[in-house]
């Protein structure tokens, strides 16, 4: 299957990072065509080169791979929409949460090969942790799949019943970080930087921090040891912040996502 014409359907933010990210590595943007049905909020993405269109028929006419990145509320409508135009040539992506590969099928038949990710919006520059779900029956589907998010960061196949977690930990997960650089950067104003130097010094930390770990495919307690000595400044740090529950929060954080992710997707 050719990867050289895509689409992105309901293209917001992660439509947008999904298209930015493939462009960065290489695809062509004037290969990709993104929808909206407010077209013209798509204007910087088409002043880059990209297709826009609020035609998601013509989209789906024109194109072999076609990106779900509609809300949950809003799929069954658009699969309703493009269901007539679709063919076996089609790979439909699905990004869209909680709704499961049977689901899709029930509108769409079961001859079109249908894999389910879930990427975050690291996509754009190429550093997405995205997860994959697909059937048996679709392996080269997922495997075309695969190519296109190891472009834009790094992948892993999982069970489809994880894709609730895998919403928890890869895609809310960034908003997880993001808010720990910003309390680390806050510390760093108590202590005495300006707003801007703690936020470079706390980002640039918590990349080194990621690096040290896929880089040396080592353990975060091992990375952590080289930097703790008896009596020292780290240890003391790392003990308050457990005894005010960091690791717990960080924890019941991710469980409470995929808690909240399964309620509100549970069709049972």
């Amino acid at each position: 299957m050719s990867i050289s014409k895509l689409a992105v359907l309901g293209c917001g933010n992660i439509g947008s990072a999904i298209a930015k990210g493939l462009a960065k590595s290489g695809v062509t943007p004037a290969n990709i065509i993104l929808t909206h049905r407010k077209a013209e909020s798509l204007s910087e993405l088409n002043q880059a080169g990209f297709q826009t269109s609020d035609d998601n028929a013509n989209a789906v006419q024109n194109s072999e791979i076609i990106f779900l990145t509609v809300g949950p509320s809003q799929l069954m409508d658009l699969l309703d929409e493009i269901s007539s135009n679709l063919g076996r040539n089609h790979l439909l992506i699905s990004i869209v949460s909680g709704v499961t590969i049977a689901e899709i099928q029930a509108k769409v038949g079961t001859e079109i090969s249908i894999v389910r990710a879930m990427p975050n919006t690291a996509a754009a520059l190429c550093e997405s942790m995205t997860c994959l779900s697909s059937l048996p029956q679709f392996a080269q589907g997922l495997k075309t799949a695969q190519s296109l998010f190891d472009k834009v960061g790094n992948t892993l196949e999982i069970d489809e019943t994880q894709m609730a977690s895998a919403t928890a930990l890869c895609a809310c997960g960034v908003a997880f970080f993001l808010r720990a650089i910003r309390a680390a950067s806050q510390g760093g104003i108590e202590i005495g930087f300006h707003s801007d130097e703690a936020f470079t010094i706390a980002a640039q930390t918590a990349r080194g921090a990621a690096t040290l770990l896929l880089d040396n495919d080592s353990h975060p307690e091992a990375e952590i040891d080289k930097v703790t000595t008896p009596m020292g400044a780290t240890i003391a740090g790392l003990n308050e912040m457990e005894h005010q529950g960091f690791s717990s929060a960080m924890i019941k954080g991710i469980t409470t996502s995929t808690e909240k992710v399964t309620r509100l997707f549970n069709k049972d």
